[in-house]
């Protein structure tokens, strides 16, 4: 008898375990379902795509200011080029559940984004000399504000490290379609700081000119110890592997 109630309190304790791992999965780490940053494929396209940064955005593209139906010709392009409105910096990270993968990933995103570009001009061709960019951490928003709130003071820990900074440091050549609106191929050396630790990278990206506005979308999934990050983890039962990605898309206009 005495075995037998072992058994059945051990299950109980298994139970109310499992369930409450679960109810943490739902309510701090549920998968955002948010679909990657995307070049807009026209103008027409950036202007009803959703300009929301959290996860309720469908994250085809970002949203263009007005002016940006006015095409600039290719001798106006050399200068500096700003950080424009709805520009779109954030994570994305699988979560899982015990052993068992997420139902998607977790998407936080910002739009508090500053900095700028410089381009140079020689006959036919364009450079990108110099790049600059910061990002607010603090503002990062998911769909889940208590997975928010977690990440000030785990993972990314946005109380203690509020700011992250991108700067170029190779020049870029702008291959001759960039001036067509069509998307090229771009990689942006640079350094990258992030959780108070800076690195080399390289981050594959795509360009396009969308009428007046010059935009850049990229991706670069890195490891977590790269950074100094420890994944976060609700008692061993919600965990986040031991990588995360990070995407953009901004919008920059002349200076």
């Amino acid at each position: 008898m005495q075995t037998r109630s072992i058994l059945l309190s051990a299950l109980v304790v298994a139970v109310l375990l499992v369930g409450g791992g679960t109810a943490a999965y739902v309510l701090f780490l549920r998968g955002d379902q948010v679909a990657p940053l995307a070049l807009p494929s026209s103008a027409a396209d950036a202007s009803s795509a959703s300009s929301t940064p959290a996860s309720g955005s469908s994250g085809a593209g970002a949203s263009l200011p007005a002016s940006s139906g006015a095409a600039i010709d290719s001798a106006s392009i050399p200068g500096t080029w700003a950080i424009g409105a709805n520009s779109i910096v954030g994570y994305r990270v699988r979560e899982r559940l015990a052993s068992l993968s997420a139902d998607s990933d977790a998407v936080g995103r910002t739009s508090s984004i500053t900095g700028s570009a410089t381009i140079t001009g020689s006959g036919s061709t364009l450079t990108v000399t110099k790049a600059d960019f910061s990002v607010d951490m603090t503002t990062l928003a998911s769909d889940k504000q208590m997975r928010d709130n977690r990440l000030r003071s785990q993972g990314i820990e946005t109380d203690t490290f509020k700011t992250s900074t991108f700067s170029l440091t190779q020049p870029i050549a702008l291959p001759a379609g960039a001036t067509t609106g069509s998307a090229v191929d771009v990689t942006l050396h640079g350094k990258l700081t992030l959780h108070g630790v800076t690195k080399t990278v390289d981050i594959p990206a795509k360009a396009q000119l969308n009428g007046s506005v010059l935009q850049v979308q990229g991706s670069l999934t890195f490891p977590f110890s790269d950074y100094n990050i420890v994944a976060p983890s609700i008692g061993g039962f919600v965990t986040v592997t031991d990588n995360g990605t990070l995407e953009f898309l901004v919008n920059l206009t002349k200076a």
